[in-house]
């Protein structure tokens, strides 16, 4: 989505940046493993289909999308690549109307998990749809053996919609009100939104 290209968002763990070409060599090592495939629902993709789905991602307006940091590794390092334990994604099904977002959340890297980081990521994610792009309610698809996402998103309020016997998952949905906007906050702690418009 062009709107965030320039767009950091650092909190208390993380820090969200867009999906950038130097990003695509190491998102796509992740993606060959089968765990996270089955996770997230992805077909293996050859590295140049990474490099064109990372191009359309960047101008596609029904998609947000932003890399994941750990916060004490990128401080310590100043390398984006060395840091990069996720992604967090926004899927809209209309440009014109982005009233209702499905949200993903991927944290990839094993040493990275446990730490709260993709729930933080997730929350500011929230944030950054509410606030800079209009989202009034949130859909997440969780396969149904993700004990740790599902209790995740039940933690934060959304309920069971739906689930689907063919595909093994269950829809979770979340209606933003100024009550759940203030838990997000107090949740995240101090967050700050930084575009860079160079």
């Amino acid at each position: 989505m062009l709107i965030n290209k320039n767009t950091t968002i650092i909190g208390q763990k993380t820090i969200l940046v867009p999906y950038k070409v130097e990003h695509v060599q190491k998102y796509h090592n992740w993606m060959q493993s089968e765990e996270l495939q089955k996770l997230t629902a992805s077909e293996p993709l050859t590295l140049d289909e990474e490099y064109q789905m990372q191009k359309s991602w960047m101008m596609d307006e029904n998609k947000c999308t932003f890399i994941i940091l750990d916060k004490d590794k990128f401080e310590n390092t100043r390398n984006e690549i060395e840091s990069m334990i996720g992604d967090t994604n926004l899927f809209f099904a209309n440009a014109e109307d982005r009233l209702c977002a499905e949200a993903e959340i991927m944290v990839a890297e094993p040493w990275a998990r446990g730490k709260k980081c993709g729930s933080e990521a997730m929350f500011l994610m929230f944030l950054y749809g509410v606030e800079t792009l209009g989202v009034k309610q949130f859909v997440v698809k969780i396969g149904d053996d993700n004990d740790i996402s599902i209790h995740m998103f039940r933690n934060c309020g959304f309920v069971e919609v739906s689930r689907s016997s063919v595909f093994n998952e269950i829809t979770f949905s979340k209606i933003v009100d100024g009550e759940w906007i203030m838990w997000l906050k107090q949740n995240v702690g101090g967050y700050e939104v930084v575009s860079d418009l160079k």
